[in-house]
């Protein structure tokens, strides 16, 4: 349904997968694996709901299926170059689009950087919905700037800066900032409960769930 398209990246160029010719951008960030078949699918699934999706390459050509591939990919890639890359995706969307609101939405690795965009180019980013995703502990976070809606999708049973109390605190934190976040914890489910490609994972009635609340939010917000 979709192709790949170049574009601009504060001086640089990155690559993506777009989807959709029509209706409000959704900037749609890869898991730690790298843009593959599953992000394109998410991004056509957007296309098919009436969104322009893009989904940006950010590690430039490189996907894996290794769980200690992907977490060397993850650690070495250029949090600077990959907001530049994120934020090149969203000035597209606009121009495609013709609409200045821009939606963002992230898997694993992808749900640390929905948020660290969102609070990057508040001037653009209009609703966020995270999935399941913490953050490197260098990630740049100003959560004073965020100006989104959030509402995110996260598992009960996942650990680290995605684990349940680290993300309700989170929540709590935005909330007594003003700023106007829900983070969804599903009971019974694993890290990447979205990812129809991992069965050993995969809730598809939770995933329904999610994604009916992605796509209200970004209908509502953009």
């Amino acid at each position: 349904m979709g192709e790949m398209v170049e574009f601009k990246s504060n001086g640089g160029t990155c690559t993506g997968y777009i989807a959709g010719n029509s209706g409000p951008g959704v900037v749609v960030i890869q898991e730690w694996w790298g843009l593959n078949d599953h992000i394109k699918d998410i991004a056509d699934r957007f296309a098919a709901e009436g969104f322009t999706a893009l989904a940006p390459d950010l590690y430039h050509g490189e996907v894996t299926t290794e769980p200690d591939s992907a977490g060397k990919l993850l650690m070495s890639m250029n949090l600077a170059t990959a907001g530049k890359d994120l934020s090149g995706a969203i000035d597209l969307l606009q121009q495609r689009t013709g609409n200045t609101k821009v939606g963002v939405t992230g898997f694993c690795m992808g749900g640390g950087l929905t948020l660290m965009v969102a609070c990057q180019r508040p001037d653009a980013v209009a609703a966020a919905a995270p999935f399941y995703g913490g953050m490197r502990p260098d990630t740049p976070i100003n959560w004073e700037a965020l100006a989104a809606v959030v509402e995110g999708h996260y598992a009960e049973n996942d650990r680290g800066t995605a684990a349940p109390d680290a993300i309700k605190a989170t929540e709590a934190e935005l909330r007594a900032l003003g700023k106007d976040a829900t983070f969804h914890v599903y009971p019974g489910t694993h890290h990447a409960f979205f990812n129809d490609t991992r069965a050993e994972v995969y809730d598809a009635a939770v995933s329904k769930t999610a994604w009916e609340r992605a796509l209200a939010l970004f209908r509502a917000q953009l």
